[in-house]
Formats: C-alpha cells, structure tokens, sequence
C-alpha cells in the first residue's frame, strides 16, 4: 500500500532564520579567510551554504529561490576553484549572482511582471508604478554591482577584494535600499488601500 499523505505544507520562518541562512554562508567564508586561506574559505562557504539550505528546509520545510541559485553557483564555482586550484571562479561568483538577479529582475519587468513586488510587497503597500521603476533600479544595481566586482577582482589584491565581497557589496546595497526611500514615498498607498 503506498503513502499518498501530501508533502508537508511550508510553515512560517522564524525571525532568526533568514539573517542567519543569508550572513551565516558569507561570516563562515570571512572566518575561514582569515585564519588560513581563500582556498580554505571557499570550501567554509561551500559547507555553510548548505548548511543552510537544509536548515531552511527543516526549519521552514521549503527553499527559498534566491538562496538555492545562489547555492548552485556556490557549488559550481567552489567546485571549480577546489578542483583546478584556480581562485579565478571563486572571486568571479558574486559577478554572476549579482548578474543573475539582474537578469531576473529585467527580464520580469520585460514580460510585464516586477518581480520585487511578490518579494517585498508584504513589507512596503506600493503602487503598480513604484514597483515597475523600484525593479528597474535594482536590476540595474545588480549588473553595476557584477561589474564592479570584476574591476575589483582583476586590479586588486586577494585581500582587498575579500573585504569587498564581505563588506563591500553588502554596504553599497544597504546605501542603495535607503537611497529609494524618496520613491518609497512617492509610490507608498494610503493606509486604507486595499491589500491586492
């Protein structure tokens, strides 16, 4: 007799899940970089990035999109980088990622679909057009940031550019988001709006 119970439903994540499974990978690769080498550091992100896709699994019984892309070029350009002992794929994964989401974003936008609004919609109540030119504006970030990572990597030293894929990208992001908050308000729908 076979089991036809459905697959467990997807439950709510806890607060602490998201931070831990987005920093947890990149504090792992940082920790591992400074106490041996980038080599050693490519294999801590490998390891802590599926960590946390199982835990993400477990926990919030699902994977989340963004996070499995970005384990699969983890595993593909880690892989590489252990295998021909070539720090090349390693420093050029945030170039594809970053590009990557670009594409996502644009190519949404093109097929009439803004794609941050699924994402972030339940955090910010925004009108059609907000969405639209929020979306344009990160896809473009996205694929400024892909190309700023490789001018970094190929003109910089090993060192530098650790600092910035830790601390770099992550603050030219955050610089970015609070950047949009005058369209933000622009775009923001009164507080009795209808929720779509």
């Amino acid at each position: 007799m076979t089991n036809t119970s459905p697959p467990p439903s997807p439950r709510p994540a806890p607060a602490w899940l998201k931070p831990l499974t987005e920093y947890g990978p990149i504090a792992a690769f940082f920790i591992a970089y400074l106490r041996a080498d980038l080599m050693t550091a490519t294999i801590a992100l490998m390891a802590a990035t599926a960590v946390a896709l199982a835990l993400s699994l477990i926990v919030a019984r699902k994977l989340p999109l963004m996070p499995l892309i970005t384990a699969l070029v983890v595993g593909l350009f880690g892989g590489l980088t252990l295998w021909l002992h070539d720090d090349t794929f390693i420093k050029m994964k945030p170039t594809i990622v970053q590009a990557v989401l670009g594409a996502i974003l644009l190519g949404g936008l093109a097929l009439g679909r803004p794609l941050l609004k699924p994402v972030l919609g339940t955090a910010w109540a925004m009108d059609e057009i907000g969405w639209r030119k929020l979306t344009f504006r990160f896809g473009l970030f996205f694929f400024a940031m892909a190309v700023l990572n490789e001018i970094v990597w190929r003109t910089q030293s090993t060192d530098l550019w650790v600092n910035f894929k830790v601390f770099g990208l992550l603050a030219l992001t955050v610089v970015f988001a609070v950047a949009q908050t005058p369209l933000l308000n622009r775009h923001k729908l009164p507080d009795d709006a209808p929720v779509e």
